[in-house]
């Protein structure tokens, strides 16, 4: 890391971890895996008669919050109709709710993960190179040795990107301009927030100087029903800047599909630089 702390650590909910991470990693932003959380519901509620309305209601608090007001109403009316007041493992979670909820932590850049469990590309990474029998001291010699062959193998991924091309699935412009600069996988994952567009639409609300207010509504499926969910988009366009409140830009990197809707049916040709992040591009450098 070249003497430089990480801008983002996520760890299990672990108090000893927590405290290192404060004094070590001091200006970091810190969080708590999400995953870890969710998997204790079954543990903690189990034996509650409401036990399945409260995994799903708890779910949705915690999933569909867009923004912090609406996590804390909707936190709120969940303890008051399964009155869960008195809960002491909900209790902590609330007290510490700006280390997991994602309404708290979507506004920094995390590149998408969400959670500390990787088990199967962990499993991939020292497949062949160490097993249950590897000692300590051969463990670090191969660790290198997977180390290596993980830069080989993405070293390779990146060839691909640039000898071999993913055919666009529109005629916009953004979509051409995001081909030419990401990798293949980031640029598919631009194309999965482009497909989706089509199940948004934009309406102009009002301007306030050069900030023009749109709001975008997506009719999306949850289980097997359809919601339509309202996001709020401001969009100065003379220094095209743009924020939507889904805030995926900010948490993964990629433009979102609200956003997406908006400059095709605005005709933009073309998004700024800064919308497209230099750790996705075909060449960027990695370091070995």
């Amino acid at each position: 890391m070249s003497n430089r702390p990480p801008k983002a650590i996520i760890t299990d909910q672990a108090g000893a971890i927590q405290n290192a991470v404060e004094i070590v990693f001091a200006e970091s932003r810190y969080r708590w895996c999400l995953w870890h959380i969710i998997k204790k519901i079954p543990e903690k509620f189990g034996r509650y008669t409401a036990y399945e309305d409260i995994k799903i209601d708890l779910g949705n608090v915690v999933y569909n919050s867009l923004t912090i007001e609406e996590f804390e109403s909707a936190w709120k009316n969940m303890l008051d109709q399964y009155n869960l007041h008195d809960n002491e493992w909900l209790q902590e979670l609330y007290t510490n709710r700006q280390r997991w909820v994602p309404a708290y932590v979507k506004d920094s850049f995390w590149a998408g993960m969400s959670t500390t469990q990787r088990s199967e590309s962990m499993n991939s990474f020292f497949d062949g190179f160490v097993n249950s029998k590897t000692t300590l001291r051969q463990f670090v010699r191969q660790y290198e040795n997977a180390l290596q062959d993980k830069v080989e193998k993405e070293n390779i991924a990146d060839f691909q990107s640039f000898k071999s091309t993913i055919p666009c699935i529109t005629h916009y412009d953004i979509e051409k301009q995001f081909q030419s600069a990401y990798t293949n996988s980031k640029f598919q994952e631009f194309q999965i927030e482009l497909t989706k567009k089509m199940y948004c639409y934009s309406t102009f609300i009002k301007k306030e100087g050069p900030i023009e207010v749109y709001q975008v509504t997506e009719d999306m499926k949850i289980g097997e029903r359809r919601k339509d969910v309202v996001y709020n988009i401001l969009l100065n366009e003379e220094e095209f800047e743009v924020k939507c409140s889904c805030r995926c830009f900010e948490f993964r990197g990629i433009l979102c599909r609200h956003v997406i809707c908006l400059i095709t049916q605005k005709r933009l040709k073309e998004v700024p630089s800064n919308y497209i992040i230099e750790r996705w591009k075909k060449e960027c450098k990695k370091e070995a």
